[in-house]
């Protein structure tokens, strides 16, 4: 089996080390970082998507409740935590299992066997995109052209049609594709729709005006309200005051 990729969130030094010394004794983990709040821990699965989190609930700034609305639904969640109230509030959003804290290396394994039957379940197929991706084709004039993720600005939808905007590109790449069919392509922690007919890199983004995100300081697309929260969620993890 692939092992299962995982990262540590915790505000608490003492719990996120006994945490990593059990995650180290687990041969099917690997634990790629180890986090002191959910707002570093956005910050690294925005880049490097995971499999798995540990996840503190009761956090400065950000909650784990929070962070786990937020994240890519396929990743998914283990709850470690001290207060028991919080369990129904752990399973509405999928976590895979809630551990109350203190709990031992016994507690720890029944939490990530029950992940790995999970992920076993599922299979490699439906797994999240741990890397991401470079690259995609789609058709346009007649053959598969190959699209660099690194240089999708923004995408525009048309009906049945996309135009698909590329960095130092003036002209679009169109395709016959629609553009709820290609988001499912698109990893979340790299591109949002924001509107029923866009949908932006998020790395592109030079700047945030009212309701309206502007890219390359000329393109303006207005961030529609069905959209606005989950932008938002985005936008506050990435301030700094």
């Amino acid at each position: 089996m692939q092992k299962i990729s995982c990262i540590l969130v915790d505000d608490e030094p003492l719990a996120l080390d006994l945490l990593e010394r059990y995650v180290i004794k687990t041969p099917f983990l690997d634990c790629r970082s180890r986090c002191s709040s959910a707002l570093e821990a956005m910050e690294i699965i925005s880049k490097h998507p995971v499999d798995l989190i540990f996840l503190d609930i009761q956090m400065p700034q950000l909650s784990g409740i929070e962070l786990s609305r937020i994240i890519d639904k396929n990743t998914r969640i283990v709850f470690t935590t001290a207060f028991n109230e919080y369990a129904l509030d752990g399973f509405k959003v999928n976590a895979l299992d809630y551990l109350l804290k203190p709990f031992n290396f016994e507690e720890y394994s029944r939490a990530v066997n029950r992940a790995r039957e999970w992920f076993d379940l599922v299979g490699q197929n439906h797994r999240p995109l741990t890397g991401g991706r470079d690259f995609i084709f789609v058709k346009s004039e007649y053959k598969q052209v190959k699209i660099m993720l690194d240089d999708v600005v923004y995408i525009e939808g048309l009906k049945d049609y996309v135009k698909i905007w590329l960095e130092g590109n003036p002209k679009p790449k169109m395709s016959l594709i629609s553009l709820k069919t290609l988001e499912k392509e698109l990893h979340p922690t790299r591109f949002m729709r924001i509107h029923r007919s866009f949908i932006v890199a998020l790395d592109k983004i030079q700047s945030v005006e009212r309701s309206q995100v502007i890219i390359g300081n000329k393109v303006r697309i207005n961030i529609a309200e069905q959209y606005r929260e989950k932008f938002n969620h985005f936008l506050n993890g990435k301030m700094l005051c």
